[in-house]
């Protein structure tokens, strides 16, 4: 294919990630990006590096790209893709890698193919910053298999997996229902062990029990992981949600698990964790909540 055009529709964590390796590309011709936020935030824009070109909106880069690549929060990414809509090129591919429900992603692609260009969703399925543009990435959609070896040969790591939109993404919800409810489960029940003083006594137990996880350290990667993102998590697992409502099962669970990451995104906000990192280990972050909320 032709060299691409890239624009990133969202800057934040995943979007400098792949904006700045993308950029580094042969088979790219130049990378554009846009968020809400650099409207109004100067600082913010001017963190975008060179030769990264920032927009004035949504339609000037659905002006210049070929390829755009969604990366937005889990609840705009419908809002998104209709506003792409208006303004992308026919023929243009249109990479979702936001974390939404197969419903959200099947009314996404319809805005996108509605206007001639193609829809293509991507199941992301671990944490971005370990793997940077290589994260393993699963594909939906028609034009899947089309976009997949072109993606492969700017360094990334997806595989197509159907041509229906909404499979990638049903993958990707139901690994995230365990991976985040598991990061609520042991905050609640750590920190609950440290407020009445038994950890010494209970994690012992987890060891027995699972002898191949490292408790304490997994312990402390999961309260860090939350503390630094809950609030996208929260919203991941709000899609998640919808995800299971979508089949007709009650989401119980899911919804829970999205309250517990939103509350400690409320106590991130409040400072609560300032100065706490993976390394202090989990004991530091129990400790924090326990002073911010008895």
């Amino acid at each position: 294919m032709a060299p691409w055009h890239v624009g990133l529709i969202g800057f934040g964590e995943v979007g400098g990630i792949f904006g700045r390796a993308l950029a580094a590309q042969a088979n790219v011709a130049g990378v554009c990006a846009w968020d809400v936020r650099f409207a109004d935030d100067a600082a913010f824009r001017a963190q975008v590096p060179k030769p990264i070109m920032v927009t004035t909106g949504c339609a000037a880069l659905c002006e210049r790209a070929t390829l755009i690549i969604s990366a937005v929060t889990a609840a705009n990414t419908l809002a998104a893709a209709v506003e792409t809509a208006a303004s992308i090129r026919p023929g243009a591919f249109f990479l979702d890698l936001n974390s939404a429900s197969p419903g959200a992603k099947q009314q996404a692609g319809r805005a996108i193919e509605a206007a001639g260009a193609h829809y293509v969703e991507a199941g992301v399925m671990t944490s971005v910053p370990p793997y940077g543009i290589r994260v393993p990435m699963l594909l939906g959609g028609s034009y899947a298999a089309a976009l997949g070896p072109a993606l492969a040969a700017l360094g990334m790591d997806a595989k197509p997996v159907s041509e229906r939109i909404g499979i990638a993404s049903a993958i990707k919800m139901s690994r995230s229902i365990l991976i985040k409810g598991l990061e609520a489960i042991v905050i609640e029940s750590f920190t609950n062990a440290r407020r009445y003083g038994v950890e010494d006594h209970m994690l012992p137990t987890l060891d027995e029990t699972f002898p191949g996880i490292d408790w304490q350290r997994l312990g402390g990667y999961l309260f860090s992981r939350v503390a630094q993102h809950g609030k996208r998590r929260a919203e991941e697992m709000r899609e998640a949600a919808r995800t299971v409502e979508e089949t007709g099962i009650a989401p119980i669970a899911s919804r829970a698990i999205a309250d517990k990451q939103q509350w400690v995104a409320q106590l991130a906000q409040a400072g609560a964790f300032d100065g706490v990192s993976e390394c202090d280990g989990w004991r530091a972050y129990a400790d924090r909540v326990i002073q911010h909320t008895t």
